[in-house]
């Protein structure tokens, strides 16, 4: 059980942590020396020079996505710590699940919404790819929503 208990908070702290690095990071999109992320557009050559991003409602709401879902993931660790000491013998981890998948769908909104959408922002051409932090994105989500799961079906033992 110790064992389970440990494999469990290791994919969540995997989870949480692929959240905050796709978050934070300036890789979502690449375009040679140009990078761009949810919060600025930066430009490397002789000289690394960065500008605030857009102030489209669509990238907004891929920002409030993000953030959600790291808040519903953070939330859901601690509902998981405090569940672990009080919840009684036999009982499910429901309200930690819930958190969990909910952080998974908004991680899956918020690069959904992207996807879709950053043609608007960035015109596509040849050179522009996705970058590191927007897989990382897309990788949390079904972990997150794994580890949702998984909160759901367990039962505390003693």
């Amino acid at each position: 059980m110790l064992l389970l208990l440990l494999g469990i908070i290791v994919l969540h702290v995997t989870v949480l942590v692929l959240l905050f690095v796709s978050t934070i990071v300036s890789q979502w999109l690449v375009n040679g020396g140009h990078t761009a992320d949810l919060w600025q557009n930066c430009t490397s050559g002789s000289v690394f020079h960065c500008l605030t991003s857009s102030t489209n409602e669509w990238l907004q709401s891929v920002q409030a996505m993000m953030i959600l879902s790291i808040i519903f993931s953070v939330l859901s660790l601690f509902l998981f710590f405090c569940q672990l000491f009080t919840l009684t013998k036999g009982g499910r981890f429901y309200i930690t699940g819930i958190f969990q998948i909910l952080a998974g769908l908004c991680v899956m909104s918020g690069a959904a919404i992207f996807t879709v959408r950053h043609t608007d922002w960035h015109q596509a051409s040849e050179n522009t790819s996705y970058g590191f932090a927007y897989i990382l994105a897309w990788m949390a989500f079904p972990l997150a929503l794994a580890s949702g799961i998984v909160y759901v079906i367990l039962r505390k033992r003693e």
